[in-house]
């Protein structure tokens, strides 16, 4: 259950399930299959990973790259009886990209700090990736592993897993592999987040964490059913912020246009980037439409307008709302929300209603 399905530019979709993957095209319905996970990596229930579409980004005419963090390498030959809440998860980070090149080259792996079964991950506005929730022993789920069998109520309750990871861990895509995971400056929560756990960014860069109930109803047995819900602030949230405006309602393919931005004077000049997102929706670690592209932009002279052109189609961003933050020196603004597209209805087959 709970595959991975991501559009990618080209207009076909990448699809994760167990240990494999594909490219699917749904307008020839065809497939193309690639290399399988390595080291027996799976990555959907009960062996929850979540999947992210690294940024896409116009310096590298949106070339799609995917990455997958964690899961388990249990055989998925084993019975419920031979697998308990204290199997080992995976560490390992699959990456690759959807271009010919990267698919000859194959997926690349490097290793989390630490094992994580049913993690969030979750696209910041830096393009940084936030890892959160999860546990580092046990599979998804609940009520089908042998721990519950004696004395479950003084052990896990009915969770199929143990031992939740308290702390988040930021990747940096854009880092060299080897230090691209740090949890510098992130705060270590007390609440275990582990099945029907969620994680969203928010318009103002925090990013909201809930859930966790891997109980069959309500429940106040170890890893109760969680009402509290968490917000945490990212490192940049303790920085001084740009702040623009004049977005309009509908933004069109390809098309520029020009904010009025402020940006602190602390910063002189700044680098600065835009990035458009969908902050998407999530279960069970899949975190559906969640995607961000970096736009190409350029700031005036005198450091009070920022001119950007919009995603090229709709296969770069699909048309409908989306959230914009700006960015200088890799701080970002509070974000937006415009109407990427013409604003019109989409098209209706109406001999497929008739029918």
């Amino acid at each position: 259950m709970f595959p991975h399905v991501i559009l990618l530019p080209d207009s076909s979709l990448f699809i994760a399930a167990n240990n494999m993957a594909m490219k699917f095209s749904w307008e020839t319905n065809t497939e193309r299959r690639l290399p399988n996970l390595p080291k027996g990596q799976r990555v959907a229930y009960p062996m929850s990973a979540p999947a992210v579409l690294l940024p896409l980004t116009w310096e590298d005419n949106y070339t799609p790259q995917v990455a997958i963090f964690g899961g388990s390498e249990l055989p998925d030959t084993l019975r419920e009886n031979e697998v308990s809440s204290q199997s080992p998860t995976s560490k390992q980070v699959s990456r690759i990209a959807l271009d010919a090149g990267g698919i000859a080259a194959g997926w690349s792996t490097e290793n989390m700090p630490e094992g994580r079964i049913m993690a969030d991950a979750t696209i910041l506005p830096d393009g940084k990736i936030l890892i959160v929730n999860g546990a580092k022993t046990g599979t998804a789920g609940y009520g089908n592993v042998p721990d519950q069998a004696i004395d479950w109520i003084m052990q896990v309750g009915q969770s199929n897993a143990d031992n939740p990871a308290f702390t988040p861990v930021l990747y940096d895509p854009a880092a060299p592999a080897g230090s691209r995971f740090s949890s510098a400056g992130m705060p270590t929560s007390n609440i275990a987040r582990l099945y029907h756990s969620v994680s969203t960014l928010l318009p103002d860069g925090r990013v909201m964490i809930a859930g966790s109930n891997p109980n069959a109803d309500v429940s106040s047995v170890k890893y109760k059913t969680e009402y509290q819900v968490e917000y945490l602030n990212p490192p940049y949230m303790m920085k001084v912020r740009p702040s623009y405006t004049g977005l309009p309602r509908t933004w069109n393919y390809g098309q520029q246009i020009t904010l009025m931005v402020t940006l602190p004077v602390s910063m002189g000049i700044p680098t600065m980037s835009v990035s458009l997102m969908d902050l998407g929706f999530s279960t069970h670690g899949v975190h559906m439409d969640m995607r961000m592209v970096r736009l190409k932009c350029t700031l005036s002279s005198s450091r009070r307008t920022l001119t950007i052109t919009g995603p090229p189609n709709a296969s770069v961003y699909p048309p409908g709302p989306a959230w914009v933050y700006i960015l200088a020196n890799g701080v970002p603004s509070q974000a937006r929300m415009v109407l990427i597209g013409n604003g019109n209805s989409p098209p209706v087959d109406q001999s497929a209603i008739d029918k």
